[in-house]
């Protein structure tokens, strides 16, 4: 009997899924939608076999287990705002999008947990916590784009991990179909739940190459009764970490975000329009400081208090303080200014990367000098959570096209392994950061992620070709 070819499986597997979804499900040929070539890394396009939308998790079961006996690759998809080509297809491979998979099924009070389906925009996510007097604190740029599941799957970070931590650390349970179609349904409620493995740490963070993740149950968090920000200049690094010390003993549990812009960022942002920036360039360095407390009579004066206590100590060369929500809000702007960075400084590298705290700034000094060494006129901006060890660079030599993105990634990459950090805070692996995975996990820690890879995908079709 003679073997199929590629094109043939390909036909083949279509014509399965079509006939077991129907078309409104499966769009293949000149139905196949754009928008699911690629996710915002500097990939580009590469047009998948086919689009696949189921609307259950059944559907998504059906179509793993139609592809995987076809022999034809599957790579999933939320919102497709991954950094790092984990949703980009490849040549041959079935985009499986959860965008139809939207909406809360229940909140339960009493136990504080949330279960959601997995395609939901992080925002309605939100918005539905709020409404129901409880937080979801997973905070990031692309709240309004980005999916739920998909934060699950590359382990999200944001915003206020100082506070609450990662993505895992907000979810309790999981429902997850397999590679060859087979369905896990554990959607536990319960915090303390130590019956056997806690197989869902199996699947976030994995990047959708072990499972495809169709619902979840969050932890919610009380909703703060207020919030506070500060805007502070420094006049040096050495301010930035004694500050950072200052705020987790003086704020404890009310600190919920410490960011850093290092000068570059700052005069990058100060002519961009919509932008309020409300301290003047030429300092060291600048920190967006969030508290939030549970009784504004008694929280704001005391945010205001510590703060004074920092300025007389000689830590901040300059600071505002958030006198209305509307300024936290503004606040905020200028730190996500950086969604505007593509218009801004045109075709660039993103980076993520995670540091000591406290050889941050003797990182970007060495990684500015090295790009100048290596690329005379380029540029790069310095900006993140430092309050997690988190720092993200945007790189790039002006006018370059296409962009000298093996020199920039040598150079970034090359100082991590270095300063002992690590290639990947909180974006993932992907496509673009798995020939760097080495710099940063041993060999034993590779074999080990390939040993799990192959019990539960032995024949390579989730994903493939990402992370490991």
């Amino acid at each position: 009997m003679t073997a199929l070819s590629d094109t043939e499986r390909g036909e083949a597997a279509i014509a399965a899924l079509v006939a077991e979804l129907g078309t409104r499900t499966v769009l293949a040929g000149a139905d196949r939608p754009a928008r699911n070539e690629s996710d915002w890394s500097t990939l580009g396009p590469q047009a998948p076999l086919a689009v696949v939308r189921p609307a259950t998790t059944e559907a998504v079961a059906a179509a793993m287990r139609i592809c995987a006996a076809h022999g034809v690759p599957v790579v999933p998809q939320g919102g497709l705002t991954g950094l790092c080509g984990g949703a980009r297809p490849i040549p041959g491979a079935v985009a499986l999008s959860l965008e139809r998979m939207t909406g809360i099924e229940a909140i339960d009070p009493a136990s504080a947990t949330m279960t959601v389906r997995a395609g939901t925009p992080l925002q309605v996510v939100q918005q539905a916590a709020d409404e129901a007097g409880f937080l979801v604190p997973l905070d990031l740029g692309a709240r309004g784009s980005c999916a739920i599941g998909g934060n699950a799957s590359t382990n999200a970070g944001g915003n206020r991990v100082i506070r609450y931590g990662m993505t895992r650390d907000m979810i309790l349970g999981l429902e997850v179909v397999l590679p060859d179609g087979g369905t896990v349904t554990a959607l536990n409620t319960m915090i303390k739940n130590n019956a056997g493995y806690d197989l869902k740490h199996l699947f976030i963070g994995s990047e959708g190459t072990l499972g495809i993740i169709t619902r979840l149950v969050l932890r919610l968090f009380p909703k703060p009764a207020c919030t506070f920000a500060a805007l502070c200049a420094l006049p040096d690094y050495d301010s930035v970490v004694g500050l950072l010390a200052a705020a987790r003993r003086g704020l404890g549990p009310m600190l919920s975000a410490f960011e850093v812009m290092w000068p570059d960022y700052w005069g990058t942002i100060e002519g961009m329009p919509g932008v309020r920036v409300p301290l003047r360039s030429g300092h060291a360095a600048y920190c967006l400081i969030e508290a939030q407390g549970t009784d504004e009579t008694y929280d704001a004066p005391r945010f205001e208090a510590w703060l004074e206590r920092q300025a007389e100590a000689g830590l901040l060369a300059d600071a505002v303080l958030s006198r209305s929500v509307a300024d936290v809000k503004a606040f905020w702007g200028v730190r996500d200014a950086c969604s505007e960075f593509p218009q801004v400084l045109g075709p660039h590298e993103p980076f993520d990367i995670g540091l000591p705290v406290a050889a941050m700034d003797d990182y970007v000094r060495a990684c500015k000098a090295a790009l100048a060494e290596r690329l005379p006129g380029a540029f790069a901006l310095f900006y993140g959570h430092i309050g997690d060890g988190n720092l993200h660079i945007v790189a790039g030599l002006k006018g370059a096209q296409p962009q000298p993105k093996d020199v920039i990634q040598e150079v970034v990459y090359g100082l991590v392994r270095a300063f002992g950090g690590t290639v990947s805070a909180e974006h993932g692996i992907g496509l673009t950061k798995k020939p760097w995975l080495g710099h940063v996990r041993s060999e034993a820690e590779i074999a080990l992620m390939q040993r799990l890879k192959a019990a539960l995908d032995p024949d390579g079709v989730l994903n493939p070709g990402k992370v490991v």
